[in-house]
């Protein structure tokens, strides 16, 4: 197989980034969390745990990952069969050139990796995610969804970054400071070498899976089976990550929480960027 060489775009990140600002802008991605929380959870909770759970979070009503689990699945599983029949019917949709064109294959893909990472987070504690009122992204949902998307990749430099966002958030800060946590000049560096990752692991895995074969920089279209491959195992990689932080815990709410938080600094120095640091 011939080596595979990588638009600039995509190894230093700014494809990915012109990706989700185009794909958060499509008709119908935004997931209100007032609404999804309300009809998920009205099937298997009395009204007022569900009430609970939208002012607050579902973990804060007391219900715990084992309960949400069969609402996840079927999240991820509807997603995944609707992604990858609208992939499927797309056929190959070849491009030219990748500096800032969005093939629309790739839109709806990411159209819908976006909005099972809504879900996601909804049910584990995580507040609304999407938009400014004119639907655009400002800077701190851009970091946030690139280091979601991070996740689902597999980057371990995401994983760690949105561990440590969950924790600050799970002191029960207010939503702004959480903001303003997520436009501090240290997050930039690990949101930007994230980005790149994750365009480099997606155009390597799309060249393997023989899309590629068809376009000699890297293969436009995600057709069906490659995207129900790519998009499962995504999304279940999410899950596993949420499920596991302190915000998807009711016995976290339990123990005393600060008050009168007026600042909040996160520390991402730690975290490694190295060029390999990708989970397999």
């Amino acid at each position: 197989m011939p080596k595979l060489k990588l638009p600039d775009a995509v190894s230093d990140g700014t494809f990915l980034e012109t990706l989700l600002r185009k794909a958060v802008q499509t008709k119908g991605i935004r997931i209100d969390r007032e609404k999804f929380l309300r009809k998920e959870l009205d099937k298997h909770f009395p009204a007022e745990v569900v009430q609970h759970a939208i002012a607050e979070n579902p973990a804060q009503a007391g219900i715990s990952p084992e309960q949400l689990e069969k609402i996840a699945k079927a999240c991820i599983t509807y997603e995944t069969g609707k992604v990858s029949l609208i992939s499927a019917g797309a056929g190959v949709l070849g491009f030219k050139a990748m500096g800032v064109t969005v093939p629309a294959d790739l839109l709806q893909f990411f159209g819908h990796v976006v909005r099972v990472l809504q879900k996601l987070a909804y049910l584990y504690g995580w507040p609304e995610l999407l938009f400014n009122d004119d639907d655009e992204l400002d800077d701190a949902t851009q970091n946030q969804l690139t280091l979601f998307v991070g996740v689902m990749f597999g980057v371990k430099a995401a994983t760690s970054a949105v561990g440590k966002i969950a924790a600050a958030m799970a002191q029960n800060i207010p939503r702004h400071l959480a903001q303003q946590a997520l436009t501090k000049g240290t997050i930039y560096p690990i949101v930007k070498r994230v980005a790149a990752m994750v365009g480099v692991k997606m155009t390597k895995k799309m060249f393997a899976s023989g899309a590629g074969k068809v376009i000699p920089v890297v293969g436009a279209a995600v057709s069906g089976g490659v995207t129900f491959a790519m998009f499962m195992p995504m999304s279940l990689r999410l899950k596993k990550h949420l499920v596991g932080l302190p915000m998807a815990s009711p016995e976290h709410y339990l123990q005393p929480t600060p008050r009168d938080i007026i600042d909040i600094e996160l520390d991402f120095s730690d975290i490694n960027l190295l060029e390999d640091d990708i989970e397999t």
